[in-house]
């Protein structure tokens, strides 16, 4: 039987009154408490040894590299690491993978709304949004033929909780689901799931490709000219994920050259995108900066998720090795 403990929690924050934050300076479960609050690399050293020895919780939601190795360094006693962010390539570093600590991230608390994004992008394209607008701008009435989405393929590259999140939501279109993952799975929603070698197949047989694998080193390029260049004729790629996962040079070409029929990006090699770069004068290409997981309440929700669900799990005894949203640090996932 699990024992209960306590959780003395260090916030790693850039702003002390990040109001995204606020649920953890107020009615914290029993055993836990915020001891020290984290904003510049000056402030690890004013936390008075006293506490020091006792901080066992690493909150953040303000990071990088640097900032972990110093929070690693100034408290050793550190068990657990909490990103409020799902995407933790800011902060693996040598310091994290090597400490004992378990790191978890905020699986889930973002996955809806880049699964409406995705189905967003796909009707876009399918229902030839950009001529729609042209058409209003020009109060011209032309009739053409749309396609459905009913029936078509979505791949799914990166089935973790965002990629099945868009899955589910894709299977509810009517349409067939091709996934890729690094260790295949079957589930009750992927047609299909294929493994790390299949994404040159997947690509082949899908009419939407959404990327939601997690940027590592080993998915740095991973989407380039030789997945790109067996892509289905007239396909569309969605990229959610992360902007390296993709090279954007092999990917403007199989656009120019019709291989791929329209792009819908969120992410991207260098944020913000400059203004000079050729992405912003393509046609068929879908642009958001960034933004697609930014609801006006997800900041609050991702830390009310570690208070009201993590947190207690921790304090009942529960091992964090255990928990779904743990990431392996050294996949960096």
């Amino acid at each position: 039987m699990s024992s209960p403990r306590q959780a003395n929690i260090v916030v790693l924050a850039k702003d002390p009154n990040d109001p995204a934050n606020s649920a953890l300076y107020e009615s914290m479960p029993s055993g836990s408490k915020v001891v020290a609050t984290v904003s510049s690399m000056e402030e690890f050293a004013e936390v008075d040894e006293e506490t020091v020895k006792g901080v066992n919780v690493l909150f953040t939601s303000w990071s990088n590299k640097e900032v972990v190795t110093e929070a690693l360094n100034r408290f050793p006693s550190v068990e657990w690491v909490h990103a409020r962010s799902a995407g933790v390539e800011h902060i693996i570093c040598p310091a994290l993978v090597s400490h004992p600590c378990k790191l978890t991230n905020a699986r889930g608390c973002f996955s809806s709304t880049l699964a409406e994004y995705t189905m967003m992008s796909c009707s876009y394209f399918a229902k030839d949004l950009p001529r729609l607008m042209r058409q209003k701008a020009d109060r011209k009435w032309d009739q053409y033929c749309v396609k459905e989405l009913r029936g078509s393929t979505l791949g799914v590259v990166g089935y973790g909780d965002i990629g099945k999140a868009c899955a589910r939501l894709a299977k509810a279109y009517g349409m067939r689901i091709v996934a890729l993952k690094r260790n295949p799975v079957e589930d009750d929603v992927a047609d299909v799931c294929y493994g790390g070698d299949g994404l040159g197949t997947l690509m082949s047989e899908c009419d939407y490709v959404v990327v939601a694998a997690p940027l590592t080193e080993k998915t740095r390029g991973m989407v380039g000219e030789k997945a790109l260049g067996m892509a289905k004729k007239g396909s569309v790629l969605i990229n959610l994920g992360r902007g390296p996962i993709v090279d954007e040079k092999a990917m403007i070409k199989a656009l120019e050259s019709g291989r791929l029929s329209g792009l819908a990006l969120d992410v991207f090699e260098t944020e913000p995108l400059p203004e000079d770069h050729e992405l912003w004068g393509l046609d068929n290409v879908l642009l958001s900066p960034h933004n697609m997981d930014m609801t006006e309440t997800f900041m609050e929700e991702a830390t009310e998720a570690f208070k009201t669900g993590w947190l207690v799990k921790f304090l009942a005894g529960e091992d964090v090795g255990g928990f779904p949203n743990l990431v392996q640090k050294e996949e960096g996932y």
